[in-house]
């Protein structure tokens, strides 16, 4: 495919002058900083391997692994992909009443729906009705969980020392403590602070504990991890505090989140097993 770049008024026709409600766009992993642009259609990432950056007119987000994002038709943005294997699917705006750019949990189902998507480039000549109902579905589920509450993001630094911070704090989410975070990166934990707040406008703690919540919402997509070994990876000191944590930051627990996210994989639980 060719890369489609923004014209002067920076829209980019995805579709390459065609007409389909939906088709995917791959990206390979190589390096890539866009302009800003937009497109007549809601697009979704999804980053298979890697972390990408998406800066939109209400600020910056991380797309962790094992999540992705949804971005309004119309809506202005930038995308940073470092290292970054992804997938875009766009959609026609008729089919998913979307407000604000999303950052969604990525169920088994969505991520083999989203990868099995590439079968149907966005800048096809024409559609069919396979594609048709498959990108209806993908569109429905999408949909839904668009709508939910604890949809989280984390803010982009600009400032070196945040950033080093950042990437210090991510690297050792589990087990990372500020003052672990001042000794590697030479300052105080008045001068971080201070940082953070200019920076970001919150502190280095609540952007760790969102980082934590945002690593435990992918974890926890995932069946094989239960919800005690989720809360020890990301850094809780016991299971109360996260699922305290936790619900304050989406309004239902850990196990409600995995259990209605877990809804939508395309497998049920086998009979006389409990989901954990």
């Amino acid at each position: 495919m060719i890369r489609p770049v923004p014209d002067t008024n920076g829209f980019v026709d995805v579709r390459g002058g065609g007409d389909v409600r939906a088709g995917s766009y791959p990206h390979d992993g190589v390096d890539l900083v866009s302009r800003w642009h937009s497109h007549d259609l809601h697009q979704l990432i999804y980053a298979s391997r890697g972390t990408a950056e998406i800066e939109t007119a209400a600020g910056r987000y991380l797309l962790p692994p094992q999540q992705a994002a949804i971005i309004p038709a119309a809506s202005e943005h930038r995308t940073t992909l470092r290292a970054v294997e992804s997938v875009s699917v766009y959609f026609a705006p008729e089919l998913i009443d979307l407000r604000s750019t999303r950052i969604l949990a990525a169920p088994g189902l969505i991520r083999e729906m989203i990868l099995y998507a590439s079968r149907w480039p966005i800048d096809r000549r024409s559609s069919d009705a396979m594609a048709d109902a498959f990108f209806d579905t993908l569109a429905r589920l999408v949909g839904e969980l668009s709508e939910d509450v604890c949809s989280l993001h984390l803010p982009t630094p600009t400032d070196p020392v945040v950033r080093d911070a950042v990437a210090f704090t991510h690297a050792r989410l589990g087990t990372v403590r500020e003052n672990d975070v001042c000794q590697a990166i030479g300052v105080s934990a008045r001068t971080l602070r201070r940082h953070f707040q200019t920076d970001l406008d919150m502190s280095w703690g609540r952007y760790a504990g969102r980082a934590r919540l945002l690593s435990a919402m992918a974890l926890l997509a995932q069946p094989e991890l239960s919800v005690l070994l989720v809360a020890q990876q990301v850094g809780f000191d016991s299971p109360s505090a996260f699922n305290r944590a936790f619900r304050n930051a989406t309004g239902e627990s850990p196990t409600a989140y995995r259990r209605r996210v877990s809804g939508l994989r395309c497998h049920a639980n086998r009979p006389g097993r409990r989901s954990p």
